[in-house]
């Protein structure tokens, strides 16, 4: 056997090995989706909110969506919160599941979105703390609360 194949299967994946070979797929459950999203989560955590951005420069919440969703899930999303809002199929405030949608309406016309991980958090992109995990029972985003999406991914 050549010297390259001899410790084939006597290794184990890691983590981010094992996301990287797209094992996160239909089905998934709630555990494994939390997992990936939150090694999402540590490599953009603090990144600075940019209106518009859509690296670890600076960045939106629909592009951090798009970049989570892509890398972790491997579901592509469109690139405005208008858009992505318009993707799977709604869900209960009380029905939520690690990796639905939840969007928020914070000024007219202004709308705002992250990725619900369980136990009321979300991770998002906030304008002041930047890539962060907040709490939906946050009276701010209890009080601008709109809706949530399931992805047909999730379901």
């Amino acid at each position: 056997m050549p010297k390259e194949f001899a410790s084939v299967g006597t290794r184990s994946l890691s983590h981010a090995e094992l996301l990287h070979d797209k094992s996160i797929h239909k089905g998934a459950s709630s555990a494994e989706i939390k997992s990936a999203l939150l090694s999402q989560y540590s490599q953009w955590k603090g990144t600075r909110y940019h209106w518009g951005g859509s690296s670890h420069k600076g960045v939106d919440c629909s592009a951090l969506m798009q970049h989570i969703f892509s890398a972790s899930l491997h579901k592509n999303l469109p690139r405005t919160t208008f858009e992505q809002i318009k993707n799977g199929m709604h869900v209960g405030k009380g029905e939520l599941k690690a990796g639905d949608l939840v969007f928020f309406h914070t000024k007219p016309g202004v709308r705002h979105v992250g990725v619900y991980l369980g136990n009321s958090e979300f991770m998002h992109a906030s304008g002041s703390k930047g890539v962060t995990i907040s709490s939906l029972s946050n009276r701010f985003w209890e009080s601008h609360y709109e809706t949530a999406r399931r992805l047909d991914l999730l379901s």
